[in-house]
């Protein structure tokens, strides 16, 4: 994906809330061999962007000053009642430099898994994102999980997933967590309500008085 952005010449709170009137947004570009870099982007196009998924979890392509450099955005701030965005981080991509990004999990398969179809389980998504490290070239927009082999009593940890060439899994020191989880449905036990005795002419006894 690609966006423009221009320089930002004043820094500084009342710089930033001015700028927010006139429907630009503050930001940064900082990492690699270059200095951190104010720059403001506009708002509407940036809004409109960060409904993408590709724009969270992809390299993108930023153009400035005529020139087309390769970022992440790393950080949002967002107004907490507004639909506004407050300010943008986003770190330089160098091809030789390891990333570590969290990417979103496409699930496929659930409806026709033996767990779903057979049993009537329920399919509990535990994470729908996963950490990975991988060169830029390597960075997949999205890792598919497909569910399609699920039975009842089982799960599914990182470790089965298939990551594609040149990705690996970032666990946080978690030996192989879950990612999903079978839960076999719960029977509702009904009690059987006792039938009020009869007499011998088939009628309910009535208590003594």
């Amino acid at each position: 994906m690609k966006f423009v952005a221009f320089e930002r010449s004043k820094q500084g709170t009342g710089a930033s809330r001015r700028l927010r009137i006139t429907g630009r947004t503050p930001g940064i570009v900082y990492g690699g061999t270059g200095e951190p870099m104010p720059i403001e982007l506009d708002h509407n196009a940036l809004w409109h962007a960060i409904k993408k998924e590709a724009f969270h979890a992809s390299i993108l392509d930023m153009e400035l000053n005529g020139n087309t450099s390769k970022v992440l955005l790393r950080d949002l701030q967002m107004h907490p009642f507004k639909q506004l965005i407050l300010h943008a981080d986003f770190q330089r991509v160098e091809a030789n430099t390891m990333l570590h990004m969290k990417v979103p999990l496409h699930f496929s398969g659930q409806d026709v898994s033996p767990a779903v179809k057979l049993d009537a389980c329920l399919i509990n998504h535990v994470a729908n994102e996963l950490e990975i490290a991988c060169l830029p070239a390597n960075l997949p927009e999205f890792i598919a999980v497909d569910l399609s082999g699920l039975k009842k009593g089982t799960s599914l940890h990182v470790n089965d997933i298939p990551l594609p060439n040149g990705v690996k899994a970032v666990t946080r020191g978690k030996e192989n967590p879950v990612v999903v989880s079978v839960t076999a449905p719960v029977e509702e036990v009904v009690e059987a309500v006792a039938a009020p005795a009869k007499d011998a002419k088939g009628k309910a006894a009535k208590g003594k008085k």
